[in-house]
C-alpha cells in the first residue's frame, strides 16, 4: 500500500537516491526512519519520505544539504503525512533557524508561503508577487535585476532560490501550481526579452538542447540568456528532443559546442551523448549540463559543468578559440 512504511532500499528507489545517501542525510542532518518495532529495523513512514522527498529537490537546485536539512525538518507537511508527534524537539537557539517563508496575504509562516532561504530581500520581494499572483511586479522585479545585476547572478541570487523554494512547497503541500507556472511564464518572457537585445554576431557555433523526454527549460533558457548577453550567437532546441533530431541537427548545423540538458535521472540516458559523440559532425565541446547526469556515468570526453557560469565560461572558450586568428 502507499502509505506503508519503507526500508531504506525501498525508500531510496522511490526517492532516487542511493541508500548510503539515505544513510548519510540520516547521520549528519537527522533525516532518519521514525517508525521502530521491537526486533526489526526502523522503517521510514510516508512523512519521513515526504521530508526526505524536500531535502533531494533543495539539494537537486543547489541548496547546501544543512540548509535543505534545516528546512526539511520543519517543512509543512499534507495532512495525510502529518505525523502524531514532532519528529525532533525544536532546535536550540543556537541552532540557525530554517529559511524564511514569504507569507499569503501579510500572514505570518503561512501554510502557502515561499522559502527563500538566505537570498535577500530581491528574493523575498519577488517571492511575495509570486504568491500574489501580481505577474506586472514579477516581471518588474526581474527586469530591474537583470539590468543591475547581468543574467547569471539574476539566475543564482534572484531566481534559483525563489524558484527552488516554489518547488520545495509544492512538494510538501501539492499547492502552489499556479505560481509556479506563472513565474515560469514571467521569467522565460525576461529571457526572451534579454535575448531579442542581444548583440550577437558571426554563426550560431553553440547549440542547446533538452534530453529527450526533459520538459524543465528554464536552466537551458538562462544559460541561452547568458550566451546573448555575452554576444554570442546559439540555437535553442527546447525541450524533448529525441536522440536522432538531436545528432540531426547538430549535422545540418555544425555546432563547436552542444549543451545537453538533464533535470532528473529519468531523463538521463548517457546513450543521448554517445549517440551525439558518434555522429559525423562530433561537436569540439558536449556538455552535460543539469543535475540529471551522473558525473561517473558521462561518456569519455563530455564536461559537466557545475553551474550557470560554468557553462557560459566554456561556450565562451569555444567562442574564443575559434575566433582566434591561426598561428595566434
Amino acid at each position: 500500500m502507499a502509505d506503508e512504511a519503507l526500508s531504506a532500499g525501498a525508500a531510496a528507489r522511490r526517492l532516487g537516491v542511493a541508500v548510503t545517501t539515505l544513510r548519510t542525510w540520516h547521520q549528519r542532518y537527522g533525516l532518519g526512519p521514525s517508525q521502530h518495532l521491537p526486533g526489526q529495523h526502523r522503517r521510514y513512514t510516508p512523512a519521513d519520505v515526504a521530508r526526505l522527498e524536500v531535502m533531494r529537490r533543495l539539494t537537486a537546485e543547489g541548496v547546501t544539504p544543512a540548509e535543505a536539512a534545516r528546512w526539511a525538518r520543519h517543512a509543512p507537511l499534507p495532512a495525510r503525512h502529518a505525523p502524531p508527534a514532532p519528529i525532533a524537539p525544536p532546535p536550540a537557539p543556537s541552532v540557525p533557524p530554517p529559511p524564511v517563508a514569504v507569507p499569503v496575504g501579510g500572514r505570518a509562516g503561512g501554510g502557502r508561503g515561499v522559502p527563500v532561504g538566505r537570498a535577500g530581500p530581491a528574493a523575498r520581494g519577488l517571492a511575495r508577487a509570486a504568491v500574489r499572483l501580481d505577474s506586472a511586479a514579477i516581471g518588474e522585479a526581474i527586469a530591474r535585476h537583470l539590468a543591475a545585476e547581468g543574467v547569471v547572478a539574476t539566475w543564482d541570487r534572484l531566481l534559483r532560490p525563489v524558484l527552488a523554494g516554489i518547488g520545495d512547497r509544492h512538494a510538501a503541500t501539492a499547492g502552489l501550481i499556479e505560481v509556479e507556472h506563472l513565474v515560469s511564464r514571467c521569467v522565460s518572457e525576461a529571457f526572451a526579452t534579454v535575448g531579442r537585445a542581444g548583440t550577437a554576431t558571426g554563426p550560431a557555433r553553440i547549440l542547446l538542447s533538452c534530453a529527450d523526454e526533459e520538459q524543465h527549460t528554464l536552466p537551458l533558457e538562462a544559460l541561452a540568456a547568458a550566451l546573448a548577453e555575452a554576444g554570442v550567437a546559439y540555437r535553442m532546441l527546447g525541450a524533448r528532443v529525441p536522440a536522432p533530431a538531436l545528432v540531426e541537427a547538430v549535422n545540418r548545423t555544425g555546432p563547436a559546442a552542444v549543451v545537453l540538458w538533464s533535470h532528473t535521472r529519468d531523463t538521463a540516458d548517457p546513450a543521448q551523448l554517445t549517440a551525439l559523440l558518434a555522429g559525423p559532425h562530433r561537436p569540439l565541446l558536449a556538455l552535460a549540463a543539469g543535475p540529471g547526469w551522473q558525473a561517473d556515468a558521462l561518456p569519455a570526453g563530455v564536461v559537466r559543468p557545475a553551474d550557470l557560469a560554468e557553462a557560459r565560461a566554456l561556450a565562451l572558450a569555444v567562442r574564443d578559440s575559434l575566433d582566434r586568428p591561426a598561428g595566434v
